[in-house]
């Protein structure tokens, strides 16, 4: 096919243009802004708002552990079978992200971006309102779900040492294991809430494809590792002291850093390293895709 002398295919209608333009993938700078604009708008939420988000976020976070035990209590004893009974991982992230709630991983990446492209006191004030309310309320809705997944009779008894069993799991890691894991995890959720503007009709997919992956590597987390770890504290087998110190703690700085410190800082840092304005119908475009957020 020939080309004029910039390289473009000629002969091409003006709908012919705008459907190519349409179909560009957004630049990394509409991505930015359009995480920005929605923490932003976190970050503008009353604590109330945020509190109740976040506590209903924490409950439906137990589907995560749910899953994963009906699925292991259900499945043949094998390691193969453990592939599979991941995939209930994906179900709390699935019904939380879209139905719009507060978890606090995502928080490391929708409301710092505010904060990094304006840094200033009253920023960093409204980012550790947020942060708290939300972890906060994160917590006391897994701790209440995991307690009533234990004391009410709900599930059957193999079921019941399927939970044992992830909890088990977690606290098989030390508490440089825990920070570092949650490092990953804390990027993987990043990575997630970067990608999904950008693939709006896959969404669902997405958020499959990495928490798939984050159970797959047995990476913490510190909402749904406080729903797993939590059921071992309220069935006895754990004091609360290692569950605050030896996994809550080293997990939630983890997830911080890997979702603010590193993800966060890269993407704020190269969408303000670009150089030049981009081409107009490129920039006419992405203007459009930030207004439809």
């Amino acid at each position: 096919m020939d080309t004029d002398k910039d390289g473009k295919t000629p002969d091409l209608s003006p709908q012919e243009k705008h459907e190519v333009n349409r179909n560009q993938p957004p630049r990394a700078a509409v991505l930015h802004e359009i995480i920005r604009i929605q923490g932003d708008q976190e970050l503008e939420r009353s604590i109330t708002a945020l509190w109740w988000s976040a506590l209903a976020a924490g409950l439906t976070m137990g589907l995560s552990l749910m899953a994963m035990g009906l699925l292991n209590s259900r499945l043949p004893d094998h390691e193969g079978f453990k592939v599979i009974a991941s995939f209930g991982y994906c179900a709390g992230f699935l019904a939380v992200i879209l139905a719009r709630q507060q978890l606090f991983t995502e928080n490391t990446l929708t409301a710092v971006l505010p904060v990094m492209s304006k840094p200033t006191l009253g920023n960093f004030g409204r980012l550790l309102r947020l942060w708290s309310v939300v972890l906060v309320g994160n917590l006391c809705g897994t701790l209440l779900v995991a307690y009533v997944m234990l004391h009410l009779p709900i599930f059957d008894q193999r079921t019941d040492l399927a939970f044992l069993e992830i909890g088990r799991k977690v606290m098989e890691n030390d508490t440089g294991q825990m920070f570092a894991k949650g490092i990953i995890s804390g990027w993987m959720i990043a990575t997630m809430v970067w990608m999904i503007p950008s693939m709006e009709s896959a969404k669902m997919w997405t958020i499959i494809l990495i928490t798939y992956l984050m159970a797959l590597g047995d990476f913490t987390h510190i909402v749904v590792g406080s729903a797993e770890v939590s059921y071992l504290v309220f069935a006895g087998e754990l004091a609360w002291k290692d569950f605050w110190l030896v996994f809550a703690g080293p997990t939630l700085a983890g997830n911080i850093v890997g979702g603010s410190f590193i993800f966060a800082l890269l993407s704020h840092a190269q969408i303000r390293s670009e150089e030049g304005p981009p081409k107009a119908s490129r920039s006419s475009e992405d203007e459009r895709r930030v207004d439809s957020q």
